[in-house]
C-alpha cells in the first residue's frame, strides 16, 4: 500500500511541476526576465503571483489545480508517514 501511495505522490508532484511551469511561463511573458528568474528561485512567489493575476491572465483553472495538488500532496504525505511509522 505504501508503494501505491508513493507512486501517487510522484504523480501529484509531476502535476505540481507542470502547473508551476505553466504559471512561470506566464510570469516571464507578463513581467520579464527578472521576475521570471525570481519565480524560478522562489516557487512561493510564482504561486502567489499566479493567484494575484489568475483572472487577468485566464489561468484560474491552473491555479485551482495547482492549489488542489498541493493540498493533496500534504494529505498523502501525512498518510504515507502514518503508514510507515507503525
Amino acid at each position: 500500500m505504501v508503494a501505491i501511495m508513493s507512486i501517487l505522490l510522484g504523480l501529484v508532484g509531476l502535476i505540481n511541476l507542470g502547473c508551476f511551469i505553466m504559471v512561470l511561463i506566464k510570469l516571464f511573458q507578463d513581467k520579464g526576465i527578472v521576475h521570471g528568474i525570481l519565480g524560478i528561485l522562489c516557487g512561493l512567489y510564482t504561486f502567489v503571483w499566479g493567484w494575484m493575476n489568475a483572472g487577468r491572465l485566464n489561468i484560474s483553472q491552473v491555479m485551482i489545480g495547482w492549489s488542489s495538488m498541493i493540498v493533496l500532496s500534504i494529505v498523502l504525505q501525512g498518510i504515507v508517514s502514518a503508514m510507515t511509522s507503525n
